[in-house]
């Protein structure tokens, strides 16, 4: 392969000029010959035996060359790629075949690049950076939540259902005196007040008794997702069967005990209010690097492709299904079940993916500035914590992952200790 020529053409758009040797595109006319002449009949030759020069002549030189082209170009297209120096984006490639015979191949590839990145100042940008404080009351209402975790329910008689308890019951519903879909349960279980039914519904359960039988009206939203009940009233004749409440355990030395690695309650407390501290800390971190991350956006200078944005955009829609089949559902059920069209999910995720791709560009210039490389016990040590990670052969990950991927992430994160060791922290 030799790339003759790469031109830039348009914004973010280079033509590569590439040729493929006599002797490399021979090859593959003949790889072609062998894949297609077991389907080619030739009077005189069993299917599959005829010479290749003899179906050549029959159905002309160029019978293979297509064939030939489909299967040779992206291994030379990929280094003619790297040849250039140009960092290629996935997007269309407009491709142009301008010589194809006996002395190789010439083709032409348009294809996406990176843009050229321009960035402002990064060194000594000021962000507020404050860590809050932890109080009694933040320590007791973990306490609180720990305490809720451990709670039991119990069933309570001679008294009406409130907001709080899980109350098991049936109900039919109907729209006009129809049943409807999904409308009928026996022996449910809610609790009152989680927001789990349509708005109205659970609170017409609250005053009600053990055994008693009532009817609750309710009128779906305007923007239900199953159109056919959206804004329409409905009767549900319900039934109640069992009223339960949490009872919580009492916060003492026995619950500390029970609850947790401590002897006391002292001892449960001082650890609880150690990781709020930590916690806290974290988090003003992490405000703090948004804040500095936000600046790299407003003082980068650069015409980016449509492209990046959509195959950022891409690998959000495509995370987020992985997501679900690991919950046992698809992306087709979720949009069914949410009444959303594939234009309006995507679109959730572009202003994300604008900044993201924003954030990577800035601090990719600025690790080519500071000629930010990582080394390669660095690059070792991130292979056995992905290998560690993800319960597998370092070598397997190695094979997964390119060094080359790898390392740019690894100069990406440098990039960002720098701006942040270099920034002022403001109160």
């Amino acid at each position: 392969m030799s790339l003759k020529a790469a031109n830039k053409v348009d914004t973010n758009r280079v033509e590569l000029e590439i040729e493929v040797g006599a002797e490399d595109f021979e090859k593959a006319v003949n790889n072609a010959y062998k894949k297609n002449i077991k389907k080619m009949n030739v009077p005189g030759f069993r299917k599959g035996k005829a010479p290749r020069h003899l179906v050549e002549k029959i159905y002309g030189t160029g019978v293979f060359y297509e064939d030939a082209v489909n299967a040779i170009y992206p291994a030379h297209l990929d280094a003619a790629i790297k040849e250039s120096g140009y960092e290629y984006v996935e997007d269309k490639i407009d491709f142009d075949v301008t010589e194809v015979g006996a002395d190789g191949l010439k083709f032409k590839a348009t294809i996406t690049v990176k843009p050229e990145v321009e960035i402002g100042e990064y060194k000594g940008l000021k962000a507020s950076k404050k860590v809050e404080e932890v109080t009694d009351a933040d320590v007791d209402a973990e306490l609180a939540k720990l305490q809720d975790r451990n709670s039991r329910l119990v069933t309570v008689e001679g008294r009406e259902a409130k907001m709080g308890d899980s109350v098991t019951f049936d109900f039919d519903g109907s729209v006009d005196g129809v049943p409807f879909d999904g409308g009928k349960a026996e022996n449910y279980t809610l609790v009152l007040g989680s927001n789990q039914f349509i708005p109205g519904f659970e609170e017409q359960i609250v005053g009600k008794k053990t055994d008693e039988e009532f009817d609750v009206n309710v009128t779906f939203p305007e923007d239900y997702h199953a159109a056919d009940l959206a804004g329409k009233a409905a009767v549900f004749k319900c039934k109640l069967h069992e009223i339960k409440e949490k009872e919580l355990p009492e916060l003492n030395d026995d619950f500390a005990k029970d609850c947790s690695e401590f002897d006391t309650l002292d001892e449960l407390k001082a650890d609880l209010k150690e990781k709020l501290a930590h916690q806290r800390e974290h988090q003003a971190e992490d405000a703090f690097e948004s804040k500095l991350l936000e600046q790299l956006v407003e003082i980068l200078k650069a015409e980016i492709p449509e492209a990046m944005f959509e195959n950022r955009v891409n690998d959000s829609v495509r995370d987020f299904d992985y997501r679900l089949q690991g919950q046992g559902l698809n992306l087709d059920t979720y949009l069914k079940y949410t009444g959303m069209d594939m234009e309006a999910f995507r679109k959730g995720f572009r202003e994300q993916a604008e900044k993201q791709v924003k954030i990577r560009l800035a601090l990719e210039k600025i690790a080519q500035l500071e000629n930010i490389q990582p080394t390669e016990e660095e690059l070792e040590a991130e292979f056995a914590k992905m290998a560690e990670q993800y319960k597998l052969d370092v070598e397997k990950v190695k094979s997964l992952v390119p060094a080359s991927e790898l390392s740019k992430d690894l100069a990406v994160g440098k990039a960002m200790d720098l701006i942040k060791e270099n920034a002022v922290a403001e109160d």
